[in-house]
């Protein structure tokens, strides 16, 4: 995936004036805080689709 991830909100103070952040990729930076952040993605959950006896999927 090329494009980035972008923010609707600032996570610390909820305003909508972000703009992208010149330290790096998925940096963002909120014009009402003054304050800097990154999205990261942290990895799949274990829970999630499993295969239930009968051949259907089952939400555990």
């Amino acid at each position: 995936m090329s494009e980035r991830a972008a923010p609707f909100h600032c996570p610390y103070c909820g305003d909508e004036d972000l703009r992208p952040s010149e330290q790096g990729h998925g940096a963002w930076e909120c014009g009402a805080c003054n304050r800097a952040f990154q999205l990261k993605f942290l990895g799949l959950l274990s829970r999630g689709l499993t295969r239930a006896d009968h051949g259907g999927d089952e939400r555990i």
